[in-house]
């Protein structure tokens, strides 16, 4: 009788912790804003740059709070369904680079554009999509975001032209949609991403020519992790000066693991575009803690020691955590509540992932073509046919 009633006292104990929990937060008087100083940008061809200060409001903070952590544990699900042999082929994790992706987003509108390399699942996330599309993409069930059948490299979503698996060649496209939005006279600019590996291409240098010449509204941002797959910025590069390589473009070399480093910049590049100056180049200093894929262990080229400085000094989401926490603009047991609400959401969208059914084959052809009525595609074997249904 009395071990029944102490476990009965312990789980009343513990069911009226949380609710107290959350009456603490709740009643807390926290800032509604903070101002930071951020790191200055370096400069080339530029008279002046973003500030040096910035304001965080509550409301935001909470929000790239979660952005980022979501964009963590989303990551780190698909390391652990790649491993389960869950997701196949090629698959690139950002883990550690959550502040390009989200800072970049909030510096720009929604009806802005976005093109970027292979590691796209946090832009496709913070492009609006759900991470239940995005997981099921990976896995390539029928409820992805690109019907199953785009994978990890081809994601898209509303003015987000994916996902680009061949090295460089998003470039030219962004280009592309600059000279679109420059054509229609719609206020838009197009954020064209780029690694440390693919900054070698003649292609890029090629764009680079073409948009200043035409004074397009394109900003090129390259995100140096430090390694080109497994090659450092150092062995590959005889300039690492990424920002300069425009020549004739001006450039800023940015704070990567700092988002509202990454957010300041973004609005400052945008700005520049969207006044009729022509391309701007970024250079997003930032690490990746995974390797290059999911076949780069990520140990042989750096030591797990120089991994494990970086998690413990310049890691994005511990930056901003600690920002907010010491500002009063959130407390350490609210930022853990939201880290609970990540995870049951991640994990959700993992069981759907695997639950939902694989696209049949005979919707192959489904998708390649828009506007059209149906009509036959030829398929591997020239006899047999597939109807393609836009």
């Amino acid at each position: 009788m009395r071990k029944m009633l102490a476990a009965v006292s312990r789980v009343l104990a513990g069911s009226a912790q949380k609710p107290a929990s959350r009456v603490l937060v709740a009643s807390r008087n926290f800032a509604n804003d903070a101002t930071f100083e951020i790191k200055k940008c370096d400069l080339h061809r530029l008279e002046e740059g973003p500030p040096v200060t910035t304001v965080l409001t509550r409301e935001d903070g909470l929000k790239y709070y979660r952005m980022m952590q979501t964009v963590r544990r989303m990551e780190l699900k698909a390391d652990q369904l790649y491993k389960q042999k869950i997701i196949r082929g090629f698959c690139h994790l950002c883990d550690g680079q959550e502040a390009c992706c989200v800072g970049l987003e909030a510096g720009i509108n929604p009806t802005d554009h976005l093109i970027t390399a292979y590691r796209a699942h946090g832009f496709t996330f913070t492009r609006g999509l759900p991470v239940r599309a995005i997981l099921a993409e990976l896995t390539g069930r029928r409820g992805g975001c690109a019907k199953g059948k785009g994978g990890s490299m081809h994601m898209y979503a509303k003015n987000f032209y994916g996902g680009n698996g061949i090295v460089g060649a998003q470039v030219p496209l962004g280009a592309g949609i600059a000279l679109a939005c420059k054509y229609n006279g719609k206020d838009e600019v197009c954020l064209t991403l780029y690694g440390d590996g693919a900054a070698n291409q003649g292609q890029i240098f090629e764009a680079y020519n073409m948009a200043a010449l035409w004074k397009l509204p394109c900003i090129f941002i390259c995100e140096n992790n430090r390694y080109g797959m497994g090659t450092s910025v150092e062995r590959a590069a005889a300039s690492t000066d990424y920002y300069k390589r425009g020549d004739f473009i001006p450039g800023l070399r940015v704070d990567g693991m700092d988002i509202l480093c990454v957010r300041e910049a973004t609005k400052f590049a945008a700005a520049y575009c969207r006044s009729g100056k022509g391309p701007i180049l970024m250079e997003l200093q930032t690490y990746r803690y995974h390797g290059h894929s999911m076949s780069d262990p990520g140990v042989s080229y750096r030591t797990r020691e120089e991994i494990q400085e970086v998690r413990s000094k310049s890691d994005p989401i511990m930056l901003l955590k600690d920002r907010m926490v010491n500002s009063n603009l959130a407390s350490v047991e609210e930022l853990k509540e939201i880290d609970v609400e990540v995870r049951k959401e991640i994990e959700d969208a993992a069981q759907f992932a695997t639950a939902d059914p694989e696209p049949p084959l005979e919707e192959l052809g489904y998708h390649i073509y828009s506007s059209d009525p149906p009509f036959e595609v030829r398929g591997a074997n020239q006899w047999i046919k597939f109807k393609s249904v836009s």
